[in-house]
């Protein structure tokens, strides 16, 4: 049974990767690839809600909630993912913001996010299952999709997904509390530090070229797409080549 080889894989993660739980989201994606029957890419993420304290349903948490640390099997998802978070439009921020089950079962036909199935099809994300689960006061959303519509089955998949959440917070918990406070830290800096570029980078294709906020963040998409790099690694080469111009002014 694929879940059962799956979850001894998932279990055996934390005395393989001496103790980095990013190398542990790394491999989790890495495996449910491959055992997951019809899923093509997988996307695990580790949120933190901002204003944990307010629990009322009514309430809007959009844009409360930030990534601590992620892993996406392919760089296509890891780029369809990072539109989600900028827009806050997509299954896998609809799934952490509201805490449960988002099916993706064929995106062209999904009206819940108008602006997000251009990008999932140029991604290669045509339908999709994310899981979300608590983790320690903060959450895991763990995501298997598809390059073809219609492929998961959220009647045989949502429970096998649930057993293999609780197997990778398992996993994650043996790794050690206080060495996970320090990685978090780090990546939160990480985040925080990318988040920054990418702003910086967005003003400068704004005052250049006129562009909305929007617009500009389409921009450094399109070249990340392009040249298979992530939207970060985008912007801080125009920081770069931005700072290599004023200098020779």
């Amino acid at each position: 049974m694929w879940v059962e080889r799956l979850a001894r894989g998932i279990g055996e993660l934390a005395q393989i990767v001496d103790g980095a739980r990013d190398r542990v989201l790394d491999q989790v994606s890495q495996l449910m690839v491959r055992h997951v029957p019809e899923c093509s890419a997988a996307l695990v993420v580790v949120w933190r809600d901002t204003h944990p304290e307010e629990r009322d349903p009514s309430v809007d948490f959009k844009g409360r909630h930030v990534v601590v640390d992620y892993a996406a099997s392919h760089s296509d998802l890891a780029t369809a993912f990072e539109y989600q978070y900028e827009t806050g439009q997509g299954p896998t921020v609809q799934a952490v913001r509201e805490r449960h089950t988002v099916v993706v079962a064929d995106i062209l036909r999904d009206e819940r996010w108008p602006e997000y199935p251009s990008m999932a099809v140029q991604c290669g994300d045509h339908s999709s299952i994310t899981y979300p689960c608590d983790l320690d006061g903060e959450i895991l959303t763990l995501g298997v999709h598809s390059c073809r519509g219609n492929r998961l089955s959220p009647d045989t998949m949502v429970l096998p997904l649930a057993m293999l959440a609780e197997h990778v917070v398992t996993t994650l918990r043996s790794l050690g509390r206080d060495a996970d406070a320090l990685r978090e830290a780090v990546h939160m800096r990480r985040a925080m530090s990318a988040r920054t570029v990418i702003d910086q980078a967005k003003g400068i294709l704004m005052h250049a070229r006129g562009l909305t906020s929007q617009q500009a963040f389409e921009e450094l998409r399109k070249v990340a797409q392009r040249n298979g790099m992530k939207v970060a690694d985008v912007a801080q080469q125009l920081m770069a080549e931005q700072a290599l111009s004023n200098g020779r002014r």
